[in-house]
């Protein structure tokens, strides 16, 4: 059993220029871990998943992974680090231009030396892996919001990460699409031994998948809760926490 976090933050501030957006923020996730990280619109939840995707430098503070700091590395070792992350953007991000099986193939001709059978042989198994299989010439648009999102995982599967960032992915599915794909990322975690961070504010989809937590609050610009959803929601007193949990006034 891994005992080093797959992800250690520590005294992290971001801000963009003057302006502080979050503070002090120091927390770890574990290998194999569902973290997410919750808390009211505007409160910073997007931009702290883009500092630990390795697309924005800290202020203040470290981001490491597994033990080797981010942006102390060397461009070439932080590209290493980076490459082993899998994104799942907002409404699967997919080039409406490309057919399914040519947005998968994006990464893998960048990022590997794979043959185009070859290549054509991993599209296959992680469309597979998403319920898609078969769909490798069809376009965005000719697929629905929750089949979209299957396949922008797919492409965020498509190198193997270690770990897997989804920045609200139940957002704009209906609550059968939305159960599914929590079904999905348990599954895949699974299956595939990944560690997954999720930006959401979805209560559904936070108590069904969430092993551990963090709240961001935009007042006090840092965290003022940290640990599993299910226990904050029984054990917190902070009424900021509570009212997100519970969705009261």
């Amino acid at each position: 059993m891994k005992t080093t976090p797959h992800l250690d933050i520590s005294n992290l501030t971001m801000a963009y220029g003057d302006v502080i957006i979050q503070k002090d923020l120091n927390f770890s996730v574990k290998h194999g871990e569902v973290f997410i990280i919750m808390g009211g619109s505007g409160c910073g939840k997007s931009t702290l998943l883009r500092h630990l995707v390795g697309l924005m430098e800290p202020s203040i503070g470290d981001i490491c992974v597994n033990g080797q700091n981010l942006w102390q590395a060397s461009i070439d070792e932080r590209n290493k680090i980076i490459s082993r992350n899998g994104v799942l953007y907002q409404g699967g991000a997919l080039w409406s231009s490309m057919t399914l099986s040519e947005n998968i193939a994006l990464p893998l001709t960048e990022y590997t030396d794979l043959q185009p059978k070859q290549i054509q042989e991993v599209i296959a198994y992680k469309l597979s892996l998403v319920g898609l299989a078969g769909f490798e010439d069809y376009y965005p648009s000719e697929i629905s919001g929750g089949m979209r999102k299957r396949a922008g995982l797919a492409r965020a599967m498509a190198l193997d990460p270690e770990i897997l960032f989804f920045d609200e992915p139940s957002a704009g599915l209906d609550p059968v699409s939305s159960r599914l794909l929590d079904d999905l990322i348990l599954e895949l975690r699974d299956s595939l031994g990944a560690t997954v961070v999720i930006v959401s504010h979805e209560l559904a989809s936070i108590f069904a998948v969430g092993d551990n937590s963090i709240f961001l609050d935009p007042e006090e610009k840092t965290i003022i809760a940290h640990g599993s959803p299910k226990e904050l929601h029984e054990s917190s007193t902070d009424q900021r926490v509570l009212r997100f949990l519970n969705r009261t006034t």
